[in-house]
This record gives C-alpha cells, structure tokens and sequence, in this order.
C-alpha cells in the first residue's frame, strides 16, 4: 500500500506525469522547485510558467556558442551559480561558496560533465544534458590536507583527458573561478587558463523567453513574500516587541514557502540604524513612526534572483517632510534613469547620463545606480560618473538583458536613509520595469 502511495502521489493531483513547466508531478522528485502554493498563486495572477525543458537547453547552448566563439576547448566552473546555469542542479549552495566541491566542464562539442559530491551523482539525474556525473574535485585543505596537490593532479587529469577526448585536445580552457593548486594543476597538464568568468557572466546577461517566464514567477513569489512582511510589520511594531530579525524572518519563511532558495544578504533596518546603510538586520526592537528599510537580495523560486527594496513609514503619525522629500527624489532617481533603458545604449553612457542627486545626498549614495540580475547579482554593474572606470564597460545593452535601477537615499549624518530599487527587462524596444510593488504611500506624501 505504502509503495502504491508514494508511486501515484502528485504535486497536482489534476495533472498527468509532468507539471506546466515540464518537472515531475510528484512530490518525491529530485529537483528542488515550486511549491503547490507557489502553481496556485501563480495561475490566480495568470503567469505563464517556464518550460524547464527548453530553459535548459537555451543555457546550455549560450555557454558551448560562447566557448567555440572565443575558439577554447572547454568552460570549467566551479562558482556554483555558474554551475546552476549550466545544469540547473544545486547542492548545498551555501556551503559549496566556501568549499568548493562541485564542478562542472562544457567542453567544445557540447559534452557536459559534472563532479558532485561524491554520495549524489543522482541530484542531476534529471537533466540529460549533464552526460557525465563523476566526483573528486575537491581541492581544498579542509577536504584535502596536505594531499591536496595529489587531489589537484587527479582532477585536472581528467580534464586533460576529456578535452582530448571531446575538443580536438584544444588546450585554451576558460576557468571561472579555482584553488590555487587546482590552477597550478591545469598549468602543469598544459593548459593555457583563460578568463572564464568573463565568458560566463556574458552568457548569463542575456535571458532566453523561458528565462523570463521564470523571472516572472519569481518576481511574483518575492513579491507576495514582501506584502506578507509588510503585514507582519504593520502589525507587530505598534505592539512594541518586534525586531528587524522577526521582521525578516518573514520573508525568509515565506520565500521557503514557495519554493525559494536562500537570501544572500540581511539587509534589512530601522529608524536610525538605516544611516548608514548597510549594517544588516539584528535585534532592536522597531519603534512606531519609524522607517524600516530593506534590500531582498533574495534568490527565489527557479534559483532566480529577485533584488528589490523598499522603504515603509510604519506608525500612525505623519513621516517627516525630510523623509518625504528624500522618498520623491529616490522615485524620481530610478525613474528617470529607467528611461535610459533600451538595447544599443551604451552602459558607459548610463554612467554619464544619471539623474543627479542632490549635493547633500552625493557622499553616502549607493554603490552603482545600476546591476545586472538573474541568478544572483551579474554584470553588468553600472557605475555614478565619480567611480566610473572608462572601459570598463563599454558594451551595449541588449534585449534580454534585466537589470536593477537603484537609489539609496542617505543624508550624511542624518537620522534616516531612503533605499529603492526595481528589477528591469530590458525589451525589443526600450524596457519593461518587472517591480510592481508599490512604494509607501506615506513617504509619498500620501
């Protein structure tokens, strides 16, 4: 009976083997996903679903055209985003930062081999373009020792061997990112170790319809997630027992929820611990007539990344005419730049082009007034004019392309900073903002 049970259970109990965006409807699958409540919310706001399928099959192609465009051998990444791309498989991402164990080779004629931990070859199983699982890439001392050279020789012996085997033994071989005795490795096979991370990051920058479709889901989740933060707050704070933490761990709760990953940063604070920005969330107690002010950075449904921020006025007095002003010219500064957007811009041009904060706000200004997104934060990143670096990014937007418009609005010394920030789709003809979110009606003046 048991056996039947687990046999015949579904995520979707109205549907056949498969759901909408091609994984398996059944709750014992391999790959981590959405959840029934992630479908549901989806259909009720009418979103096309990603056809998994077809997503991978796009990422796959961009990475071996990008590898035969610059005339290599083969892509070696290590980074796990990048691995994600290539296979959409995970495992332990957080910890893989840290420890790389995971690898993953795209050679030349499309063969994919990926190195998992040594006990989970099966967690790619259900991507036939992963042709080959194996283990034994970890080079790192905690795993290693002081056998760590040896372990470097075996791993990239087998490199050596597969790019004979699958590249014409081209020995240019684009690697993202290694441990020094795993570089020092592929140096003493005969390889000639190129700037891999510039392949991949320019392969990731241009989102395939499936891509899209994925954003968009994820966008979603985010931003239901939010609203239930927002609640949370709302809520809690007047009572005078909630801290940013609590307030945070909502969102984290509810990303879980729908089938989110992780949030790679805890930016989220209030009143004054706002200015400056930066400092992550921690136990002060929210105040009523307070700012809270956060930054997602949130990796979510499909391992899209959605970053978003907002700033809420939370209490039941009115929010001070500086707060309001620096509210409207944070709206007015993503706005405007968001004009700019459309393929054939030049980044460098962004830079040159911004809307100018006011003096006041110029010191404390966020990091870049633009970024790339989609598995996480990519390139492109868009410098203000003072810390731009002529050549750096001299390239052209693209459709396809999504990025993020920033604002931090923060006066030096003050007692509040204003952040926003809105995800953007970069269009046939100019720009789509993915961000619905609404910002504070109170902060607007409202």
């Amino acid at each position: 009976m048991n056996e039947h049970y687990r046999d015949t259970r579904k995520i979707d109990p109205t549907r056949g083997a498969t759901l909408a965006d091609g994984s398996p409807n059944n709750d014992d699958r391999i790959e981590i996903g959405p959840t029934q409540l992630a479908y549901a919310e989806w259909q009720a706001a009418g979103l096309i679903l990603p056809d998994l399928i077809a997503m991978r099959s796009y990422r796959h192609t961009r990475l071996v055209d990008a590898v035969n465009a610059r005339n290599w051998g083969g892509i070696l990444m290590f980074d796990p985003l990048n691995i994600r791309y290539a296979t959409d498989s995970t495992n332990m991402q957080l910890w893989n930062t840290h420890n790389p164990f995971r690898a993953c080779l795209v050679c030349a004629d499309g063969h994919m081999v990926l190195w998992d931990y040594k006990n989970a070859p099966f967690l790619a199983d259900f991507n036939p373009l992963v042709q080959e699982k194996r283990s034994g890439a970890s080079m790192f001392y905690f795993s290693t020792g002081d056998k760590t050279d040896a372990a470097a020789d075996s791993f990239t012996a087998e490199v050596r061997d597969l790019i004979m085997e699958h590249s014409g033994g081209n020995m240019a071989l684009g690697v993202d990112k290694i441990m020094v005795a795993g570089l020092r490795g592929l140096e003493s096979q005969g390889f000639s170790v190129e700037e891999g991370e510039e392949l991949t990051e320019h392969a990731r920058a241009i989102k395939g319809p499936d891509e899209i479709l994925a954003m968009r889901c994820a966008s979603n989740a985010c931003e239901v997630a939010c609203f239930e933060m927002e609640k949370a707050a709302r809520a809690g704070v007047p009572q005078g027992n909630m801290s940013e933490d609590d307030i945070w761990a909502v969102l984290h709760a509810e990303n879980i929820k729908r089938g989110g990953e992780w949030i790679e940063t805890r930016l989220l604070t209030s009143g004054p611990r706002t200015n400056p920005w930066f400092q992550e969330c921690g136990q002060r107690i929210v105040r009523n007539n307070e700012i809270v002010a956060f930054d997602t950075d949130l990796i979510g449904s499909y391992g899209i990344c959605i970053d978003i921020s907002r700033t809420w006025w939370i209490g039941d007095q009115k929010p001070r005419a500086d707060m309001i002003e620096a509210m409207k010219i944070g709206v007015e500064h993503i706005e405007t730049n968001m004009q700019m957007l459309k393929p054939g811009v030049n980044i460098q041009d962004l830079s040159r082009n911004t809307h100018r904060l006011p003096d006041k706000y110029q010191k404390q200004k966020y990091g870049c007034l633009m970024h790339g997104v989609g598995l996480c934060d990519e390139w492109p990143l868009v410098a203000y004019p003072d810390k731009a670096v002529h050549g750096a990014f001299d390239h052209e937007l693209q459709a396809g392309m999504t990025l993020c418009v920033e604002a931090l609005i923060s006066p030096e010394g003050g007692d509040f900073s204003i952040k926003l920030e809105d995800q953007v789709l970069i269009t046939e003809d100019g720009f789509e903002n993915l961000t619905k979110y609404p910002h504070d009606r109170a902060l607007m003046g409202h």
